[in-house]
């Protein structure tokens, strides 16, 4: 019976989708309004339906319905009901079936907050949305159905892919995908204006806060994904350049570009082609993404599902490429005649120059990330490209986005004089310069990491300086104290204030990880009960192994005590996991983080219980704690930016 309700509820969407499709052509051709108002009536009632859909397909996990194969394949009797609420995106149906959820409550908030407002612009916005949404409600119903039974009933499932038994899971992929699915919002917008030839700066005033909540989810999806790649895989490390990884931040470069340069437009009705095209890539790369991660064509630790859609994404990807492009070739015409750069010291510039390194870095990552296709396309085997090929061409180009986050917000719009330069950037950068003095008398002598930390500096006193002139006006002004006049500021400049705590989140983030980067050190050893080991200003003893059977694995750990320069920490005890379906165990790393570094114990192996003898790997990480903090501020950052606090004439969502 779910499983039915399930399936009939995704066809039905699929039936709604497509007059969505059709009803805003209809009412153009026919001049009756009455086919354009039913637009917003298709989207609502495919929410409704997809949402009994989606609650069908939790039902059925989290009541263990083995009847579903989905069910049967990603949760068992004994699975913790959230992790079994989690197998709605452990594989490949489901996860789709997620997708199209997120996609559809975002169709429907546009739909409700939009009901007055872009008359004109709507019922194509609503036509986009019901496109994309054919699209995946047709590979539900078609090619890999999440509501497929089997027979005869297994009296157990398989359960999740041990990896994914994790807290991290309940938030990961949630948050990945409405960052995903969130660009869908701009791009709707812009189809729309392509369609409708209304090609000025409304669709971006109404889609900027949209764009900017889909960049938010992107941002920490991302981190939240490196978070579970710390701390359950188990190598220490957060960020491999993985096929699935790169897919994940691919979208994120191209939606950054388009947040920084919509304001050059917004301010000097520049770059429109630019910004159309920006969110067109960002848009496509999100389907890129699904395909990478959903077709099994790469392998990758992250790639969790693999099944009979990668052809059909790739065609769906192709449709969106070429109509999109094929629609701005169109309104080629009616984007001519913008103005020009009045010289290249200037806001615009900076913006423009940061576009340019955040487009690089997404095609340098691109292209090594579909390299072993290429090669297997060539020779007839994939050859991958690692870590040291992505470093090696991406970190030039982030140290110049760095230098760029510190002038572009400062510099004056459209020709700056030397007296503007002189005013903004003359002590921020003197004292980079002491700092940098400072660090490399310390102990940072190599070029890069020297350089990295001397341009984060130089971003933070160029915010603080700019920060203190404002604040230092508003006391005179007004007579305000330091923190009303900086609620004053923040309120009255929500995009720029915001903005200045993103980018401080994003100073801490790169901090975090060029400490940990440049600075590991680590070490790998053999003990016996009462044996230890010394890595920094750490020294672990070992003192034994037990085991311990859970709900859905048998569960070998280490006790390991820790002592700080004799203070004694407690114990961390790293595990290895045994799972009935795995050839392989799975490994619980375990850390202990301060602000200057982490502690990362993993339990590499270890001998008969009885004899009490492991191996031990410990890595000693700097910084890594800043990484996460900085999530943290630009979360800070982000509600700065898009909360309601004041309507101005401007802004209209």
């Amino acid at each position: 019976m779910t499983a039915t309700i399930g399936h009939v509820s995704v066809v039905i969407a699929l039936c709604l989708a497509l007059w969505g499709m059709i009803a805003p052509i209809a009412g153009a051709r026919s001049g009756r309004p009455l086919f354009f108002a039913s637009t917003r009536a298709a989207i609502l009632g495919q929410f409704f339906f997809v949402t009994l859909a989606s609650s069908a397909m939790i039902y059925g996990l989290v009541n263990t319905d083995f009847s579903i194969k989905y069910v049967a394949f990603n949760t068992t009797r004994a699975t913790p009901v959230y992790y079994r609420v989690t197998g709605l995106w452990g594989a490949l149906e489901g996860s789709l079936l997620l997708w199209e959820w997120i996609l559809i409550i975002f169709s429907g908030l546009v739909a409700r907050m939009y009901k007055e407002k872009h008359r004109e612009l709507m019922p194509w916005v609503l036509m986009i949305f019901s496109t994309v949404s054919a699209f995946f409600l047709a590979v539900l119903a078609f090619v890999s159905d999440p509501f497929e039974s089997i027979f005869p009933v297994p009296p157990d499932g398989r359960g999740l892919n041990p990896l994914l038994e994790d807290a991290n899971m309940l938030t990961h992929p949630p948050l990945l995908y409405t960052g995903f699915v969130g660009l869908t919002v701009p791009y709707a917008f812009a189809m729309a204006a392509l369609i409708k030839g209304k090609l000025d700066e409304a669709w971006i005033i109404t889609t900027r806060r949209w764009t900017l909540t889909a960049w938010f989810f992107l941002t920490m999806g991302n981190l939240v994904g490196a978070w579970w790649s710390y701390h359950v895989l188990g190598w220490g490390g957060y960020w491999a350049w993985d096929p699935v990884e790169n897919a994940a931040f691919m979208p994120w470069l191209p939606a950054t570009a388009f947040l920084h340069s919509i304001q050059v437009q917004e301010r000097r009705r520049m770059l429109k082609v630019w910004n159309l095209s920006l969110i067109i890539v960002a848009f496509s790369l999100t389907i890129f993404g699904t395909f990478l991660t959903r077709s099994g064509i790469l392998s990758s630790i992250h790639a969790f599902s693999s099944g009979p859609v990668g052809t059909v994404f790739l065609g769906f990807l192709a449709f969106v490429l070429l109509g999109s492009f094929g629609l701005l070739a169109y309104r080629a015409d009616r984007l001519k005649g913008q103005p020009e750069l009045d010289s290249m010291v200037s806001r615009e510039s900076a913006f423009l120059l940061n576009n340019v390194v955040l487009v690089s870095a997404l095609f340098t990552i691109f292209l090594g990330t579909i390299f072993p296709l290429i090669s297997e396309a060539v020779a007839g085997v994939q050859v991958s490209v690692g870590a040291p090929y992505f470093n090696s061409v991406t970190v030039p180009l982030f140290l110049l986005m760095v230098f760029l986050m510190g002038v572009g917000p400062m510099i004056a719009w459209r020709k700056a004089s030397w007296d503007n330069l002189r005013r903004n950037f003359l002590w921020p950068a003197a004292a980079s310069f002491f700092c940098a003095l400072v660090l490399f008398a310390w102990r940072i002598r190599d070029f890069l990491p020297l350089l990295g930390f001397t341009l984060l500096i130089f971003v933070v006193f160029t915010i603080l300086f700019d920060t203190a002139l404002a604040v230092r006006a508003r006391r005179r002004l007004a007579g305000e104290g330091i923190f009303a006049a900086l609620a004053t500021l923040a309120g009255r400049n929500q995009r720029r204030y915001g903005g200045f705590i993103v980018h401080l989140g994003v100073v801490l983030i790169i901090m975090g990880i060029a400490g940990s980067m440049g600075y590991s050190v680590e070490r790998e050893t053999t003990l016996r009960t009462g044996e230890s080991l010394s890595l920094g200003r750490y020294h672990i003893l070992f003192e034994g192994l037990k085991g311990s059977q859970q709900a859905t694995h048998f569960r070998v750990e280490g006790a390991f005590r820790v002592f700080n320069k004799g203070e004694n920490l407690g114990i961390l005890s790293p595990a290895l996991k045994f799972f009935p379906t795995q050839q392989s165990p799975v490994g619980r790393a375990v850390h202990r983080s301060t602000i200057t570094d982490d502690l990362y114990l993993i339990l590499s192996g270890f001998s008969e219980l009885q004899q009490n003898q492991a191996t031990l790997k410990v890595l000693l990480r700097p910084l890594v704690a800043w990484m996460w903090l900085g999530g943290i501020v630009i979360a800070l950052g982000t509600i700065v930016a898009v909360w309601p606090f004041r309507k101005t004439a401007h802004e209209e969502s």
